[in-house]
């Protein structure tokens, strides 16, 4: 019996649902004992900046608009060069054992210790020079984030111009809706329904007048727009623009998990091509151990620990809606990304071979795509060369759209590439936050003089550095270095902030018996690929110099860092800390 899509999204939903209800409720109650009663940051600290309580569902959609972006669309779509198998694999073992537990964990050490941030968590349980060699690794990695996502927007933009005009109409559109909950007051209903009516003129408006912009004018366009939202009050764009954008992905997810179980298309992409499939910077790519460098946040992200210690901490309103936010949102985006795997095995053979006069200009006979070694060689350059770095994931999924409600291609396509870019731009700009965050820790911790330091940590000359660095080396195009490079470091970074969060279950918590391991393991299992991996890309792809620096500068921080981690696990905690 052939494999089809109803199979694969109904065995993703099974295995989701039932995680959250056993694996997750046991974390809540059973490990992190969260309690209603306990005040959270956002009420105890209230500043009406950084601190503010925000609704179940507003926080849900800040947080899984800003931790999804593109990264679960572009990595999936990256690695259907493996074959569709193993990729599903990565992401639903890296969801089960690895994403869902890190994010919740992440979150709620944050909340018991006042929305601090994780690399200050990890100094505290620690080490005091702990915390700036984290802080410093997470700076990289943010850096590597503005570039990867500035690079994946513009390509959007430039190739879908309809998309630019509706993206930026969401932002004007998120700040009317800011104004009517947070000044107006008039209510989380009546705000949302004005604010999902603005949605859809704005759509309309992006149909009736695109905007045309080169590559270059777009990066400048994003560098202006990061650094004023980045120092804005959360509740004028970043709040009311995640909701927003939260109810587009919603919906995404809603009508394409139901066309592709209604639809139930066979699967016809090879499950399986070869080992050393040719991915990254054009080299014969083995999937363990590159595997974390293509797929991030669809299976599992340290970017996510930033997001939850950084903004969400900050803003939760009950300890009981920590679920939700944090193992829930991972599971929904790993949902995402097995709807990316699962339209691409079942459209994307159909498509390559439409595009085979557009291939044969790049050498690529499409007629071939079907054998899995010629495949395993050829699919990403393929993929580049006709459809851009999201174009064969929106095109399936409009496909699928077309085949189950039969409705127009070209809509579902354009669609699916508004849900990828206003994901992205609420990533950019939050990173860019986070980055400003980060930043001003570190001037903190190293800069002696008080007036350079108040300089320095000012947030608007925080968040023009780091705007500055990470379009700079978006602007540059090596896209096939800059993306690898920006996975292994979110997935080190993922593997630390794990480690921070079983000392917290150890050390702090108490936990016994295989809890405590089940938190561990992964986390050592995740540094040791994710090393073995950023020597390969180092050696074999041998990246350009801004790349290489960061990349080696990292690996270093991240031995650096196991090695105060395995110095902790000596010892219990040695001063009294929050449970």
């Amino acid at each position: 019996m052939a494999l089809t899509t109803t199979m694969v999204i109904g065995l993703g939903l099974i295995v989701y649902a039932v995680l959250y209800l056993t694996y997750g409720r046991k974390l809540e109650k059973e490990v992190v004992k969260a309690d209603e009663s306990r005040d959270t940051p956002a009420k105890k600290f209230y500043d009406g900046v950084d601190f503010v309580p925000a609704d179940r569902p507003v926080l849900f959609g800040h947080h899984f608009a800003s931790i999804a972006g593109a990264a679960p669309i572009v990595g999936p779509v990256l690695a259907m060069a493996w074959g569709w198998l193993l990729g599903l694999a990565w992401i639903w073992f890296g969801n089960v054992f690895l994403g869902a537990v890190h994010d919740y964990l992440s979150l709620m050490a944050s909340i018991r210790y006042d929305g601090r941030s994780i690399q200050w968590i990890s100094g505290k349980l620690m080490s005091r020079r702990t915390s700036l060699l984290f802080q410093v690794f997470i700076y990289f990695v943010l850096i590597l984030v503005v570039a990867a996502f500035a690079a994946v927007i513009t390509s959007i933009f430039v190739k879908t111009p309809q998309v630019a005009t509706a993206s930026i109409l969401f932002i004007v559109s998120a700040v009317i809706v800011g104004f009517l909950m947070y000044r107006a007051r008039i209510g989380m209903i009546p705000s949302t329904a004005v604010g999902l009516a603005l949605l859809v003129i704005s759509v309309w408006l992006g149909f009736q007048y695109p905007l045309v912009l080169t590559a270059n004018q777009w990066y400048g366009v994003l560098f202006v727009y990061i650094i004023i939202a980045a120092a804005l009050p959360v509740w004028i764009l970043l709040q009311p623009r995640d909701y927003l954008n939260a109810w587009i992905l919603w919906f995404g997810l809603a009508a394409g998990g139901l066309a592709f179980l209604i639809v139930n298309r066979e699967i016809n992409w090879p499950a399986y091509t070869m080992f050393s499939a040719t991915v990254v910077g054009g080299k014969p790519s083995p999937f363990w151990p590159v595997i974390p460098l293509v797929i991030a946040c669809g299976s599992l992200s340290g970017f996510h620990s930033i997001v939850a210690s950084g903004t969400t901490s900050k803003q939760l309103k009950s300890e009981l809606h920590g679920l939700t936010i944090g193992y829930g949102g991972m599971l929904t985006e790993g949902f995402l990304s097995t709807l990316v795997v699962t339209s691409i095995a079942a459209y994307g053979m159909s498509l390559l071979g439409k595009a085979g006069a557009k291939l044969a200009k790049a050498g690529i006979d499409a007629a071939k795509l079907s054998d899995p070694t010629y495949m395993g060689t050829h699919y990403v350059t393929a993929m580049l060369k006709s459809f851009g770095k999201v174009g064969i994931f929106a095109q399936s999924y409009g496909m699928g759209w077309q085949d189950a409600f039969g409705v127009d291609m070209k809509l579902g396509t354009i669609f699916a590439g508004l849900w990828v870019s206003a994901f992205a731009l609420t990533t950019l700009d939050t990173t860019n936050r986070l980055a400003r965050f980060t930043w001003s820790e570190i001037v903190a911790e190293v800069v002696g003089d008080e007036s350079a330091r108040n300089m320095l940590s000012n947030r608007w000359v925080a968040s023009i550095v780091a705007a500055l660095i990470g379009i700079g080396l978006a602007a540059t195009g090596n896209w096939t270095i800059i993306w690898p490079a920006f996975g292994g470091a979110n997935q080190m970074l993922a593997a630390i902030a794990l480690m921070t969060a079983g000392l917290w279950v150890r050390n702090v918590l108490n936990v016994t018996g295989i809890m405590r391991y089940l938190v561990l393991v992964p986390a050592l299992f995740l540094w040791l690929t994710v090393t073995l991996a950023y020597i390969w890309f180092i050696v074999v792809v041998n990246p350009t110099a801004p790349v290489l620096a960061i990349v080696a500068i990292e690996l270093l921080l991240a031995i650096m860092l196991l090695y105060e981690f395995g110095m902790a696990v000596r010892r219990e905690s040695e001063e009294a800390v929050p449970a």
